[in-house]
């Protein structure tokens, strides 16, 4: 009776003796390698090129003023021990989150009459309007505007200038100053015939820190740019648009005047835009 009790007991041990072996080698837990990053800042005191590239594909997240409210801005900025800061910090609670998102120019019903090359970003706030820019060696170009969809509700709008407006010229620096004029010709404005000129007059004139609603750039240079938009039919439009640039974040922040607007410094925005949430 003891032998045939043991027999179990023996092949049990038996069959766990087969799960004693030693677990494999395995490697030490660890995190992935953090991504590499495209650009990083250096803060020499100019934009480059390399640090002025679109992220296609990258949303950027935006606050801006509603379209029936102004903005109180100080453009001029305050220096504190010596520097140049910019507070555009303040929290209203009407503004409204956007979000853009610069992609390429390919598949777009549009992409013959354009550069190859080049970048598309949404232009009005709903993005039925987008504008195409070019990064060039010398410069960042103003190429046109087109409706989103060939055949929108609204009628179909393609303005190409000739030549491209420049808006940038590299390196960025403080004391750039000069005009680019573009000549629209045979475009489309909501389906109707359009011919024009634009002119765009810009300077920068000033670089130092400026606070966001969630981010402070210690380094930023303000971009100040007077747009004169000159219809073959109707009045000319002006209006001012100060904007600040950052090293690998482009714009993060934007104060565009009120059209007719006479004094580059204004105080009252149409429409204030800022880099955050």
């Amino acid at each position: 009776m003891t032998a045939r009790r043991s027999l179990p007991l023996f092949l049990a041990l038996a069959a766990c003796g087969d799960n004693l072996t030693l677990p494999p080698d395995r490697d030490p837990a660890a995190d992935p390698d953090p991504p590499v990053l495209s650009c990083i800042p250096n803060l020499d005191g100019q934009i480059d090129r390399s640090e002025l590239r679109p992220a296609i594909g990258t949303p950027v997240r935006y606050v801006v003023s509603p379209p029936d409210a102004t903005r109180q801005v100080d453009l001029g900025g305050v220096e504190i021990e010596g520097d140049l800061t910019w507070d555009f910090a303040t929290d209203y609670a009407d503004d409204q989150a956007l979000t853009v998102t610069p992609s390429s120019l390919e598949g777009k019903w549009y992409q013959a009459s354009f550069a190859d090359g080049a970048f598309v970003t949404s232009f009005d706030r709903d993005g039925d309007l987008e504008s195409i820019g070019l990064v060039r060696n010398d410069s960042l170009v103003l190429l046109g505007l087109a409706s989103s969809e060939e055949n929108p509700p609204e009628g179909t709008t393609l303005l190409v200038y000739d030549p491209p407006i420049v808006v940038l010229q590299f390196p960025v620096t403080v004391g750039q100053q000069f005009i680019s004029t573009g000549e629209i010709t045979n475009g489309l404005v909501s389906g109707l015939p359009y011919a024009g000129r634009d002119t765009y007059e810009v300077s920068v004139d000033a670089e130092g820190e400026i606070d966001l609603l969630q981010l402070t750039f210690e380094q930023v240079h303000r971009v100040r740019t007077k747009v004169t938009v000159e219809p073959a039919v109707g009045q000319a439009v002006v209006r001012h648009q100060t904007s600040f640039f950052a090293e690998c974040f482009a714009e993060v922040a934007r104060a565009t005047s009120r059209d007719g607007e006479a004094d580059p410094n204004f105080t009252e925005a149409a429409e204030l835009r800022r880099l955050g949430f």
